[in-house]
C-alpha cells in the first residue's frame, strides 16, 4: 500500500511540475466529457420516455390518423363509455394546446383537465409551491411542472402567456413522470374556450389500467368500440405513443450518439498524445529511476497513474459543468405535443466520470509500455 501511495504521490508531483501542459490537457478532456455528458443525458431521457416497463399502466386514446394535437378531436362523452370497459381503472379527458407542433427546443404545452379528476387520476403529482386549492378557485389558474417553471423563471402569482393562452401560476408541481414536469395543467373548460375548440371536444383521453398486462386488451377493446363512429380512435401505451408521435425527435437524438463516440475518441487521443510527450520529455528521469532500483512496471504504473489522474480530473470537471449547465437551463425538446426533458441524473454523472477515468487509463497504456521498455544506458547517454 505504501508503494502504491508513493507512486500516486510521485505521479501528482510530475503533473504539477508542468502546470500549463497538464491544465490544457485537463481542459481538453473536460470539453470532450462535457459533450459526452450532454449526449448521454439525451439518450437516457429518450430511453426513459420510450422503453416500456412492467410499471407502465397508462394508455393514450387519440383520434385515428391524426398526429398534431390541433388535428385530434374527440367527443368528451367517450370517457363514460371507456370507463365501462373491463380492465379500465381511471379515465381523464385532456385538451392539449402547444405553441409548436414540429420538433423544437422550447415547447410550451398546456393540458386542460377536469379540476375534480386530476388528483384522482394522478395522485403521484405533488404541489411543491402554491396550492391545489388556489388552482381550483381560479378559472385561469395553472399548475406548472417544476422543469417548465424553472425554465421560464416562473413562481406562484406570476402571469404567463404562451400559445395564445394567458394564465396565472397557481402552483408548481413535481411528479415521477417526466411528462408532468414539462407541462402546464389548466382547467378543461378554460382551455377549450381559449383554444376555440368548443365545449365537449378534447384532444385525447389518458387511461389508467389495473396492470401492464391489461394494456393490450384494453387498447384493442377501446378501438373496437369506436371503430364505426364518426371519430374512430387509435389507442396505444403512453410510451409507444411518444415513440411514434415524436419520430423526428427520436431520429435527431439518435444522430447525437455519433457525437458522443467522437467525443470519447477525442479524449482518448488527447490523453495519449499528452502522455507520449511526457514520456519523451522524461527520458533521462526515467533512466535515473530505473538505475535507483525502480522496476519497469513501476515506471509504467507511474505513467498510467498520470493518465488516470488527467482523465479523472478532466472528466469530473466536464461532467460537473455539463450537469450544472443542463440543470440550470432546463432544456426541453418537443415534437407533436410530446415533451422530453433533458435533465442529467446520478447515473449519467457516474457513467461520465467512470468513462473519463477508464479512457485516461486506456490511453496511457501505450506510453507506459514505451516508458517501461526504454534502454537505460542509451537514455542516460541522451
Amino acid at each position: 500500500m505504501n508503494a502504491i501511495a508513493n507512486l500516486l504521490r510521485l505521479s501528482w508531483i510530475q503533473l504539477t511540475r508542468h502546470k500549463v501542459r497538464s491544465l490544457l490537457t485537463v481542459l481538453g478532456v473536460a470539453a470532450g466529457m462535457f459533450l459526452f455528458t450532454a449526449v448521454e443525458t439525451l439518450q437516457r431521457a429518450l430511453a426513459k420516455a420510450t422503453e416500456t416497463t412492467a410499471a407502465d399502466t397508462t394508455l393514450v386514446v387519440y383520434r385515428q390518423n391524426r398526429f398534431c394535437p390541433s388535428a385530434s378531436k374527440l367527443p368528451e362523452h367517450y370517457a363514460e363509455e371507456i370507463r365501462r370497459i373491463e380492465g379500465v381503472r381511471e379515465v381523464i379527458p385532456v385538451q392539449i394546446v402547444v405553441n409548436n407542433c414540429g420538433a423544437s427546443l422550447d415547447v410550451i404545452t398546456f393540458r386542460g383537465v377536469p379540476d375534480d379528476e386530476l388528483e384522482k387520476f394522478a395522485p403521484e403529482i405533488k404541489v411543491t409551491e402554491g396550492s391545489m386549492q388556489e388552482w381550483k378557485n381560479r378559472g385561469d389558474g395553472a399548475l406548472l411542472g417544476e422543469v417548465f417553471a424553472r425554465r421560464r423563471g416562473l413562481k406562484p402569482g406570476d402571469r404567463f402567456s404562451g400559445a395564445g393562452v394567458t394564465v396565472v401560476v397557481a402552483g408548481i408541481i413535481s411528479s415521477p413522470f417526466p411528462q408532468d414536469n414539462n407541462v402546464a395543467y389548466v382547467k378543461l373548460p378554460f382551455l377549450q374556450h381559449a383554444s376555440k375548440v368548443g365545449l365537449g371536444t378534447v384532444t385525447q383521453f389518458n387511461v389508467r389500467v389495473h396492470s401492464s398486462k391489461d394494456l393490450g386488451p384494453v387498447a384493442k377493446a377501446i378501438d373496437e368500440r369506436f371503430h364505426s363512429d364518426a371519430q374512430p380512435t387509435d389507442t396505444r401505451p403512453e410510451k409507444a405513443f411518444f415513440a411514434e408521435s415524436a419520430g423526428q425527435l427520436i431520429q435527431l437524438i439518435g444522430f447525437t450518439r455519433w457525437l458522443g463516440i467522437g467525443a470519447v475518441l477525442a479524449v482518448g487521443a488527447l490523453v495519449a498524445n499528452a502522455l507520449l510527450l511526457v514520456v519523451r520529455g522524461r527520458v533521462k528521469e526515467n533512466a535515473v529511476l530505473r538505475t535507483l532500483g525502480y522496476p519497469g512496471r513501476a515506471i509504467a504504473c507511474l505513467v498510467v497513474s498520470e493518465g488516470g489522474m488527467l482523465g479523472l480530473i478532466g472528466g469530473a470537471t466536464g461532467v460537473g459543468l455539463a450537469a450544472a449547465f443542463l440543470h440550470w437551463r432546463s432544456f426541453t425538446m418537443g415534437n407533436e405535443g410530446q415533451t422530453l426533458a433533458i435533465q442529467p441524473d446520478a447515473v449519467v454523472v457516474a457513467t461520465g466520470i467512470a468513462a473519463a477515468l477508464l479512457l485516461g487509463v486506456m490511453a496511457s497504456l501505450w506510453p507506459a509500455f514505451q516508458a517501461m521498455t526504454q534502454p537505460i544506458v542509451k537514455n542516460l547517454r541522451n
